[in-house]
């Protein structure tokens, strides 16, 4: 039984869907490295001991950017007050929160350019893990169309298409992590 080009939509669409959880992952990854400015998103990996368990910072606390330089947690508890200031100083992005009894204010210490160029070094470390990633998923897809044309199931020409097809996707996924690097490193190095 031939399958025809149409037929491999389905396996297309899952290659992308999983190309699409490389960028989703490395986004992530990206948003978590600090740049010099205050952004709540930079507190996304931080987990507050809370009743008994590890919660993201996000669940106990209001967070907000008052200034470019600051971050300010408002718990919903003020019992959590020191637990939130303890994972903030806990966590290795080399923050030194204060309270006030209402809010704890967590100012954004400017990075040296030593720790910029570190931080730019980790983020091409990111990027290519994502791009290996995105051409590992190729490599599988394209083993899976040669097997389909070894069985028999596909034609020559599906099978060219096919590859065709699923380089295109690839190099679709690769130009977002270049462009998601490039974006960081502004952000970084300012340029």
């Amino acid at each position: 039984m031939h399958m025809e080009f149409s037929d491999l939509a389905g396996m297309f669409g899952e290659v992308k869907k999983r190309m699409d959880g490389v960028i989703e992952r490395v986004r992530r990854e990206m948003a978590g490295v600090r740049t010099g400015r205050a952004t709540v998103s930079l507190l996304d990996g931080i987990q507050v001991d809370a009743y008994g368990s590890k919660m993201p910072i996000n669940q106990v606390a209001t967070l907000s950017v008052p200034e470019p330089a600051m971050i300010v947690a408002q718990p919903f508890d003020p019992s959590l007050m020191s637990a939130i200031e303890k994972a903030i100083r806990a966590s290795d992005l080399g923050l030194n929160p204060a309270n006030d009894g209402k809010i704890v204010r967590i100012p954004i210490p400017p990075l040296t350019d030593e720790r910029r160029k570190e931080l730019s070094r980790h983020v091409h470390k990111q990027a290519e893990e994502a791009r290996n990633g995105v051409r590992q998923l190729r490599r599988d897809a394209n083993d899976r169309l040669k097997k389909l044309l070894k069985d028999h199931k596909i034609s020559e020409d599906d099978e060219r298409k096919g590859l065709d097809h699923v380089q295109k996707i690839t190099d679709e996924h690769i130009k977002m992590i270049d462009e998601l690097q490039k974006k960081k490193d502004q952000e970084l190095l300012g340029r």
